[in-house]
């Protein structure tokens, strides 16, 4: 038995040496094993670890870098899947399943240079075999080339040497839908279903084509038939949910996005949880997302669907303990640190929230998701600058990414910059063209640049998928632009109806009763609306202001103090109830309103700056000059409190400091003459008598104001120009000789040997 035992360990310790020293290319092959079946079961993250240590064994092994590429495609990582799919070219130029994937990527991106690149790679491909996916590709990049006879005679190859290739007859019907043979499309789907009797893939793609013909009842039919054939179907679940949900059957599509929840594919058993949310069940909704957190512990993406819920439910302190407990197994665990900036930006920890983006950059720099994020905290702290250049940035990385293309395209339109949103939303992929929000966006950017005719076709494009609430406003600013104001309060009540808190909308109504001088009807139309939904502060707070803006100051205050009463944490509505003090001097209320604001509800910059304003205007140098030091470090962008900064420092002796804000100032906002008059005196204050005259000229050119002519006087006289000093000096006694300013250039004159 002894000798037994000992033969057995040495065969095992054989084995055990054995396996320590296999070979690299051995060790490869199971970790891309390892990787395919991840990838099979949509764990495409966990398959990248594979392929990554598969490509650290062979490096010089193209198969691993294409199927790492494909895994971060999966993943959504569309640079990185590019950049392997290169690599796997670069060790082997002929690897046909990377010729044709980079082909496809280039189709996706509706570029005409990719589309010709990707055309002459296919047809290099199909010259040395006539393989039906190359075929089938080429078939759709002459679709989007505007060739649909020469893709048509691509697919018909394709379909003979794989007839049962549903993609392919799908394609067909898209080239019969081009030349506008309706009829022919349909019979091509109809034949597809008849060859494949037992596909459910084929009714689903007959029911989208009916759904898109706005044949619902058709639709419906053809996606049961494939739940017939198949009872798990994903994408005949997926679109009857959809469908059911679209024509108000809750409760249908609720069941379905249900039966998708129990099934073990990830890439859509999270649906029912964001359903039940967006009915607002969300209690529900995170304890779905927390039944399938325990199923799958190990999987971040079910981890942040979770922490999002939570996050968004107004549970924080679950979401903060759940990335808290993450971030402790593993301090490098960056999609943990990428939700907790997100939560940290919730929370106004700016620079907590920065650290750490930029940390996550640190090791993922070509992030497309990190690059928004830091996009999103630009948002906040008010840097549309750098917010617009991160949105580019997350772009570049990763095309495909809607949202960010319609939030860089919204974000272009609010800086007048219409022409450039446009080319953006032109330049997406052909596949988002078609779809409502980008077809919402692009009417505003059309509206921007005033191609009314062009909305107007857009926006009859997209009623007539929907009419959604953007659509319906895009419409009644058409009407009101062609002066048509009693249809435009019509679209506009049906728009509010979907959307109640839709300020635009109100700004809209407003309009057009002005237009007609019927400036009371527009506030009774306002306190009507307002009043249908009390509940709404952000309508009360809109009221407010709009009785404010009327010169009804009581009735401005009424209003906010019993929207106060009804959410005392509504810090908006104080700042509201400040600035009606402000603008009735009272500079001792404002003030302690302003103090109760920052010491009870947190750091506010718009507070801040007023409250910096008030200490100035009262002589408290020292205390406007901290105030105005709290904004600009909240918010670095503020032109405002920068030059107010710049002006206060240089009145106390402190130029040299004071110089780089007044500079900053005026680079944020080059038209503003205050701004160039204070970067003149600061100049003034520092001796630089010839730049001062400079930029004080420029400031008088801007504005005609007294005491920037004062201020320019003195600049001239100090630089030995004496004739121009007293031009300018008397043109500013002439407007207004009693401000202070005057001394100082009457002082100057003097000193320089003139006097007045």
């Amino acid at each position: 038995m002894e000798r037994r035992i000992k033969a057995l360990a040495v065969v095992f310790a054989v084995g055990v040496m054995a396996g320590c020293h296999r070979s690299p290319e051995a060790k490869s092959a199971a970790y891309v094993e390892a990787g395919k079946q991840l990838l099979a079961k949509h764990d495409p993250n966990r398959a990248i670890l594979q392929f990554l240590n598969a490509a650290k064994a062979t490096p010089r092994n193209a198969d691993v870098y294409y199927q790492l590429g494909l895994a971060y495609l999966a993943a959504g990582d569309l640079s990185k899947g590019v950049k392997s799919l290169r690599k796997t070219l670069e060790l082997n130029p002929h690897h046909v399943e990377a010729q044709l994937r980079i082909s496809q990527l280039e189709i996706a991106t509706n570029d005409p240079l990719a589309l010709e690149d990707a055309k002459k790679r296919l047809q290099e491909l199909i010259q040395s075999d006539s393989d039906p996916n190359a075929l089938h590709a080429l078939a759709l990049t002459e679709l989007k080339l505007g060739a649909p006879e020469t893709a048509a005679q691509y697919l018909e190859e394709a379909a003979a040497a794989a007839p049962g290739d549903l993609a392919i007859q799908v394609t067909l019907a898209e080239t019969k839908l081009q030349k506008h043979d309706l009829a022919g499309a349909e019979q091509v789907l109809r034949d597809a279903c008849q060859k494949a009797p037992d596909s459910a893939d084929a009714r689903v793609v007959m029911g989208r084509f009916y759904e898109i013909r706005k044949n619902y009842p058709a639709a419906e039919r053809e996606f049961r038939a494939a739940l017939q054939i198949k009872s798990d179907s994903i994408p005949a679940l997926v679109n009857l949910a959809a469908l059911k949900s679209a024509l108000g059957d809750q409760q249908t599509a609720l069941d379905n996005y249900k039966r998708l929840s129990l099934l073990p594919d990830k890439s859509v058993n999270f649906m029912y949880g964001v359903f039940l949310f967006q009915q607002g069940r969300k209690d529900e909704a995170v304890g779905e997302f927390q039944r399938l957190a325990k199923l799958n512990s190990d999987d971040r993406t079910v981890r942040t669907r979770l922490v999002a819920a939570l996050s968004e439910s107004g549970r924080s302190a679950e979401a903060e303990k759940i990335i808290a407990g993450a971030l402790k197994k593993n301090s490098s665990d960056l999609d943990a640190l990428l939700q907790r900036a997100e939560l940290e930006m919730s929370q106004r920890k700016y620079q907590d929230a920065e650290n750490d983006l930029n940390r996550v950059l640190h090791f993922k720099p070509d992030s497309a998701e990190v690059h928004y994020g830091l996009a999103k905290l630009d948002e906040l702290v008010g840097k549309p600058d750098r917010e617009r250049q991160e949105l580019y940035e997350s772009l570049r990385l990763n095309p495909g990414l809607i949202r960010v293309r319609l939030e860089a395209a919204k974000l272009l339109i609010a800086q007048n910059d219409g022409a450039t949103a446009l080319a953006l939303l032109d330049s997406a992929p052909e596949n988002q063209k078609e779809l409502l929000p980008t077809i919402e966006q692009r009417n505003w950017a059309l509206l921007a640049t005033r191609r009314e005719a062009e909305a107007r076709s857009g926006v009859e494009r997209g009623l007539a998928i929907s009419r959604t609430p953007d659509l319906l406003l895009q419409q009644a600013v058409l009407q009101f632009a062609s002066k048509r104001y009693s249809e435009a309060r019509d679209l506009i009540g049906e728009e509010l109806a979907k959307n109640p808190e839709d300020i635009r909308a109100l700004r809209v109504l407003i309009g057009t009763y002005v237009a007609q001088n019927q400036p009371d009807k527009a506030v009774a139309a306002v306190r009507k609306h307002v009043e249908q939904h009390p509940q709404s502060a952000t309508l009360q707070l809109f009221l407010g202001r709009l009785l404010m803006d009327a010169g009804d100051r009581n009735g401005a205050m009424k209003v906010l103090s019993s929207l106060r009463s009804t959410d005392p944490n509504f810090q908006a509505a104080d700042l509201a109830v400040a600035q009606i003090d402000l603008l009735q001097s009272k500079w001792t209320d404002a003030r302690q309103e302003l103090n109760t604001i920052l010491s009870k509800k947190g750091e506010s910059a718009q507070a801040r700056q007023w409250l910096g304003m008030i200490e100035a205007g009262a002589g408290n140098q020292s205390a406007a000059i901290e105030d105005f030091r709290k904004v600009v470090a909240l918010q670095p962008d503020n032109a405002i409190a920068m030059n107010n900064l710049a002006f206060l420092l240089a009145e106390q002796g402190k130029a040299d400091e004071a110089l780089p804000f007044a500079e900053k100032a005026v680079s944020l906002a080059a038209d503003r003459a205050d701004f160039e008059d204070t970067l003149g005196w600061v100049l003034y204050r520092k001796g630089l008598y010839g730049p001062a005259v400079t930029h004080l000229k420029s400031a008088v050119s801007k504005a005609t104001d007294p005491r920037f002519q004062y201020h320019l006087a003195a600049a001239y006289f100090r630089n030995g120009d004496e004739n121009e000093g007293q031009v300018v000096l008397a043109a500013a006694l002439r407007a207004n000789p009693n401000l202070p300013e005057a001394a100082l250039a009457q002082q100057a004159a003097r000193q320089t040997g003139r006097q007045e």
